[in-house]
């Protein structure tokens, strides 16, 4: 297996488990993601004002529906200059989901699922705690907006906006078990 096929096989195993999870807390889970396997594209919301890129998951509960971008990442990384654990997104897919909410008047959550607490050997070398916050981390796009660590236009095809972990809500120890579940 490549490179990209195993990144996608560990994205795809990151949004699974997230779907499941949320299931498991009584959502419906439409899963929008699985339109871009079929067609190479990601989910996309077409509309005469222009195409947006799609979050992964659009869950139902007790009458309320909003969306789930479900990201996977294996650990936090360390921002050097703030001191900070920080993970992020795509710039451009940062922008498009805000799009989305604006435009369906849903609320857009971003997940992120850390399971590691060891932490890559690269932050480690800069001096960063021997153990990085594990979990399932995320909060409601517009609040997001408002705590934004850095950004970075060294990373990513379009960019990176980035949050402190300090910044996310942390919405579940563990969800490993869905994994398999």
């Amino acid at each position: 297996m490549g490179k990209f096929e195993q990144a996608l096989a560990f994205g795809q195993m990151g949004e699974s488990a997230i779907s499941k999870w949320l299931q498991s807390r009584g959502h419906a889970v439409f899963p929008a993601y699985q339109v871009e396997h079929q067609t190479g594209k990601g989910p996309q919301l077409f509309a005469a004002s222009g195409d947006l890129v799609l979050p992964d998951l659009l869950a139902f509960r007790a009458g309320e529906v909003r969306w789930f971008e479900a990201k996977h990442k294996t650990c936090f990384t360390w921002h050097r200059i703030s001191r900070q654990w920080t993970t992020g997104i795509d710039l451009r897919h940062y922008g498009e989901y805000q799009e989305v909410a604006e435009r369906t008047s849903l609320p857009v959550w971003l997940l992120f699922w850390h399971p590691k607490e060891q932490p890559s050997d690269n932050d480690l070398a800069f001096g960063c705690p021997a153990k990085c916050p594990t979990g399932l981390f995320g909060g409601d796009i517009a609040e997001l907006t408002q705590c934004e660590n850095h950004r970075s236009d060294r990373h990513g095809r379009t960019g990176m906006v980035y949050w402190a972990h300090s910044s996310l809500k942390r919405i579940a120890a563990d969800i490993s078990q869905q994994v398999t579940a």
